[in-house]
């Protein structure tokens, strides 16, 4: 059998792959249901804009915590939650209908926040806005997003620190910003909460804002600090020091870490000139289906790291393998280089 390591990678990158064919399967649905954000999603623009809602965001998420207004911040992301479950479940259900499970994954946030309602909340979160935001954003815009949130949480990360703030804030308000990854069958993120306090620190983390938003980065992922959401190792995490992953229960990511690459994915599916493949149940092209290669492969990198204990930002190797993926596709599919990002309609 496999260290119990290996098998919570393993399904991490389940997680990563349910959000990303969820994504991929929401795109047609989402596209002829007029729910694309912006009138001109090729408007490069776009990504300033969600990049300036971003940062405001994170300075509201880091003053509400130092204010106690802490469960306000859990509300406001339980809603958009439920209501991003909303598009989710409106994709196979009327929209007076799929208000019910909508509702639900709401209430069941509130009363029952153990980590398996964590993480099937999340994957729902994650998949309606990376559907959401790839049909609303062009190559060029989804290029800039994914671009920056790498060198926006390498910064926070490793320079200014101040995801770890955010993070410690976050990690105790269990809600679906973070992935929550048990390295036992025994674990309950409930259980360890009641235990008394200084008992167990086994549970480093990472974390990451996975609303859709301030997630900038979603990212680190050890058991220390995500970036965006993202960090959660707890209140205390050092990024300086290593955590031996023996130590732990359980470690998190941050939900932005699977939804930002996946916004390329899905606006690669949604806007590539490539060749639609043949694979059932999903619209994928090369330009794609290498951007989710590239993305996981990043992934696993990460995740190397984080088992020996080291936090690193997440998004740098996620989002830069979801790119280089995306470009080594276009390739691959006879799409010249100036039209793959985007930049055809310019010259």
């Amino acid at each position: 059998m496999f260290p119990r390591e290996y098998r919570g990678v393993a399904f991490v990158v389940g997680l990563f792959l349910v959000v990303q064919l969820g994504a991929l399967a929401l795109v047609p649905e989402f596209a002829e249901s007029g729910y694309q954000a912006v009138e001109n999603p090729e408007n490069p623009t776009n990504s300033l804009v969600y990049i300036a809602a971003i940062i405001a965001m994170t300075g509201v998420m880091l003053a509400a915590f130092r204010y106690d207004l802490d469960q306000g911040i859990r509300l406001l992301i339980v809603g958009v939650s439920a209501w991003l479950s909303w598009y989710v479940f409106s994709a196979v259900l009327s929209p007076l209908a799929a208000a019910v499970p909508a509702v639900a994954v709401g209430v069941a946030l509130l009363a029952y926040p153990e980590w398996y309602v964590i993480d099937a909340a999340g994957v729902l979160m994650g998949a309606g806005a990376a559907g959401l935001f790839g049909i609303s954003f062009g190559l060029l815009p989804a290029l800039l997003l994914l671009a920056f949130l790498a060198i926006y949480d390498a910064i926070s990360v490793y320079g200014t620190e101040h995801m770890l703030s955010l993070a410690e804030g976050v990690m105790d308000l269990n809600i679906p910003v973070v992935l929550v990854i048990p390295l036992s069958l025994s674990y309950s993120l409930l259980g360890e909460e009641s235990e008394p306090e200084g008992e167990d620190d086994s549970v480093t983390a990472d974390g990451d804002d996975a609303d859709g938003d301030p997630d900038p980065d979603t990212d680190d992922a050890d058991g220390d600090t995500d970036a965006d959401t993202d960090d959660a190792e707890g209140a205390d995490a050092d990024v300086s020091e290593p955590t031996d992953i023996e130590d732990r229960d359980a470690f998190f990511i941050g939900l932005g870490d699977a939804v930002i690459p996946t916004v390329l994915v899905a606006s690669a599916a949604t806007f590539s000139p490539a060749e639609t493949l043949s694979v059932p149940l999903i619209g994928v092209n090369a330009p794609a289906l290498l951007a989710m290669v590239g993305s996981l492969a990043g992934l696993l990198v990460l995740m190397s790291w984080v088992i020996k204990g080291r936090p690193h930002a997440g998004l740098p190797l996620l989002n830069g393998g979801a790119i280089g993926g995306y470009l080594i596709g276009s390739v691959v599919a006879g799409v010249p280089l100036i039209e793959a990002v985007g930049l055809a309609g310019f010259l």
